[in-house]
């Protein structure tokens, strides 16, 4: 707990360091499970809610034209995540480290106006205005699993096109065997960016094979709107059988490459998050088991963990990509 003082031993509190209602109910709610020995089942919850008190639901984002994905395993039956789920537990260092940090922080983020710039071994390089990225295909909604390397799992509609649209066009030529993502990294606007957890900016990177897969997805909404800022808005990436910090966040460049783009979390730490971080049941994370994960949503005290499934469960659409690979050693 933090406690305000003056010089003097008395302020008064500006509007804005007072603790709303909602919230402090909820810490009370905290301190009670606490003292009764749950706290951290509830811990998860307790910071949604918080995060999603401060930062709610933006009313003001236009609805995006979203038509249900016919691509094959771009739809899954699975129960989606609540909205209030998917957009207050997020992993973006950028705007902080907690789960629920970024839905606090990330209002700072300036999405307009916006560019991605795309560069390296193609005939076309080109810088793209938002605007012009949002009309190079027809947009459509796509249920994907998103699952993390920390246990953790959502059900997302996402609202784009495949990347490989917008790969056609900027022509690759035939040296270029990798594709590089860059991200935002702005310390005016991101408070976290120049914090020594990882090298800034965030970048990754995919073999063309992976990036041309049509499930990989160039993403500029969810739940049929907008992306929340926390989410990676304006645009992002969505490589569904991956974990999920393979999916850059908040895209200004791509570039094209004949040599294997140095990823954040690799530079980071080689040995626990390799260059293809494919959903792998078998291969452990060296300080937690990857065998199975967590629902966001469905995660009670006593709720059963689900298996993990091989390439997040696009094993039928993407296997065939890592023929011949061993998938322990090419982690």
């Amino acid at each position: 707990m933090l406690i305000k003082t003056s010089h003097d031993g008395f302020c008064h509190p500006v509007s804005s360091e007072i603790t709303s209602q909602r919230v402090y109910a909820g810490r009370r709610d905290l301190i009670k499970l606490m003292a009764s020995g749950v706290a951290g089942a509830a811990l998860t919850s307790w910071a949604s809610r918080e995060a999603e008190a401060l930062t709610p639901r933006p009313g003001k984002l236009a609805a995006l034209p979203g038509a249900r994905s016919s691509l094959a395993g771009a739809v899954t039956m699975e129960k989606l995540t609540e909205y209030k789920d998917a957009s207050t537990y997020n992993n973006f260092y950028e705007f902080g480290t907690d789960k629920a940090d970024p839905a606090v922080n990330a209002h700072t983020l300036k999405t307009s106006p916006w560019t991605v710039e795309i560069e390296g071994l193609v005939k076309k390089p080109a810088r793209y205005a938002l605007e012009d990225l949002l009309k190079l295909s027809a947009q459509e909604e796509r249920i994907y699993r998103l699952r993390c390397v920390e246990g953790w799992s959502m059900v997302i509609p996402w609202v784009g096109y495949s990347l490989s649209e917008l790969i056609k066009r900027v022509e690759p030529l035939g040296n270029a065997k990798y594709v590089e993502f860059v991200t935002q990294a702005d310390p005016k606007t991101m408070p976290f960016v120049g914090s020594r957890v990882l090298d800034w900016p965030y970048v990754e990177g995919l073999r063309m094979d992976e990036a041309m897969h049509p499930l990989t997805l160039l993403s500029f909404g969810m739940y049929g709107e907008v992306l929340p800022n926390q989410n990676g808005a304006p645009v992002r990436l969505v490589v569904p059988w991956k974990y999920g910090f393979k999916s850059g966040k908040s895209l200004v460049k791509i570039r094209f490459t004949d040599k294997q783009p140095g990823t954040a979390w690799n530079k980071a730490a080689a040995n626990e998050y390799g260059f293809f971080s494919n959903v792998n049941p078998t291969v452990d994370h060296p300080r937690w088991s990857q065998a199975t994960e967590r629902r966001i949503g469905e995660d009670g005290l006593f709720a059963k963990k689900r298996k993990t499934l091989m390439f997040n469960g696009y094993e039928a659409q993407v296997g065939q990509l890592y023929a011949g690979m061993d998938l322990k050693k090419l982690f």
